[in-house]
């Protein structure tokens, strides 16, 4: 009785000791919570995933999505494989009863708090709590049940098919204009732009093209007329900057970014010159002739005085080989005349002329190619001369048509006395 009594107190004793020297044993570390929720993961959404397995592909639910599940691709996916149970994400009420009355939508805020409360304050999220079902949440941009990290090439948000992901929305007339989304068909100007021509190029440059996100941003996507927002109007020379950092230095230290820096804001900055999503390659000829016009557009006085030049002439053609703006001026680094560093200051303006004109000197350069043929302050010859073409260009055009006006009323009358005339009699044999 004893000897039995001391064996099964033994037995008991092994067994009960047997977990802790398993998970002291050398080799094997403690089971964290992280591993004890993967394990369970499977088990908790197994029910579900068999459910939906065996619907058809035609079953939706109360919203209109369809509810059929493949097994293996969601196993496979950034949630699936017991990275997350069903009810993480379909976390309401309604679901967790059969039949699911109110589906509802995923609530990715369980676990992606810092995010939803990001995208709150974007476009998207303030235009869905305005009522606009049509603005982008969580799932058109990342995916419902096909979530793949962004590494992935089959991811929707990866380099790949993040302009396809975006244009889903921006490049679909009808939810641009169900949306009011501002911008129009943002995804086809980016398509045929230099951003979008490199993206599906040959070349190294399609790594390191921008993208929607680069400019834009991610769940911190906010309107351009938000202070905050990384396309706004005092932010865009460094967003632009991240990829164009000697541009972005050239344009600081020119005229134009230190009106800028003086908080002078309607000074131009990227966008104004080369545009938003129709952004072209500046070494394309038309482009560097169409830039011409949004230089006029501040600089008015001056574009009209150029357009009176053998150059403004040649290049309002559609010619590029003349001298534009940029070739006197040049482009990020414009300074004022007065600035001995200047490409038009007097130290700098023979060499600027000698870059087109080989054989230009100090004579060449007294050349006024912004001169005012309308104002005394450019010179009395050219004035007055100008006064007299226009005087004589006017008296030509009065006098020659008065003259055809009063030529036409005198062949009016006498054809009028031609018909009122008796026909003449004819002599008869």
């Amino acid at each position: 009785m004893i000897r039995l009594t001391i064996q099964g107190i033994a037995l008991a004793l092994l067994v009960g000791l047997a977990p802790v020297a398993q998970a002291l044993a050398p080799g094997k570390a403690p089971a964290t919570a992280a591993a004890a929720k993967a394990a369970k993961a499977p088990d908790a959404s197994q029910k579900c995933i068999d459910c939906h397995a065996e619907a058809e592909p035609g079953d939706k639910s109360a919203a209109g999505k369809p509810v059929k599940l493949d097994p293996e691709a969601h196993a496979k996916t950034l949630h699936g494989g017991g990275n997350a149970t069903c009810i993480d994400c379909h976390a309401a009420e309604g679901l967790r009863k059969y039949p699911h009355k109110e589906p509802g939508a995923a609530q990715c805020a369980s676990c992606h708090e810092k995010a939803v409360k990001e995208y709150a304050e974007t476009s998207h999220g303030k235009a869905r709590a305005g009522g606009n079902g049509v603005a982008a949440a969580c799932g058109d941009c990342h995916g419902t049940h096909d979530i793949k990290p962004t590494s992935d090439d089959a991811s929707k948000v990866s380099r790949q098919n993040l302009e396809a992901t975006c244009g889903a929305c921006h490049g679909s007339e009808a939810l641009v204009k169900a949306g009011k989304v501002p911008g129009g068909n943002v995804s086809a100007k980016y398509h045929d732009s230099i951003h979008g021509k490199l993206l599906h190029g040959d070349t190294k440059a399609k790594d390191r093209v921008p993208l929607c996100t680069d400019c834009h941003g991610t769940h911190d996507m906010r309107p351009k007329k938000d202070p905050e927002s990384a396309v706004s109007r005092a932010n865009i020379p460094e967003t632009c900057g991240t990829c164009h950092g000697k541009a972005k230095k050239a344009w600081s230290g020119g005229q134009h970014g230190k009106l800028r820096a003086a908080n002078v804001m309607t000074a131009p900055g990227c966008t104004d010159c080369h545009g938003t999503h129709t952004i072209a390659d500046h070494n394309a000829p038309k482009w560097q002739v169409e830039v011409i016009r949004e230089c006029g557009g501040c600089h008015t006085e001056y574009i009209d005085t150029y357009r009176d030049t053998y150059h403004g002439k040649v290049t309002d053609l559609g010619f590029a080989r003349m001298a534009t703006c940029a070739s006197c001026h040049g482009a990020h680094d414009i300074l004022p005349k007065e600035n001995p560093l200047s490409m038009v200051s007097e130290q700098r303006i023979l060499a600027t002329c000698q870059a087109c004109h080989p054989k230009a000197n100090a004579n060449f350069v007294k050349f006024q190619p912004h001169a005012n043929k309308n104002k005394k302050d450019s010179g009395l010859v050219l004035y007055y001369t100008t006064k007299f073409m226009q005087v004589l260009l006017a008296g030509v055009f009065a006098f020659f048509g008065l003259h055809t006006i009063l030529w036409l009323y005198r062949s009016l009358a006498e054809l009028k006395a031609r018909r009122g005339r008796p026909a003449p009699d004819t002599e008869k044999h």
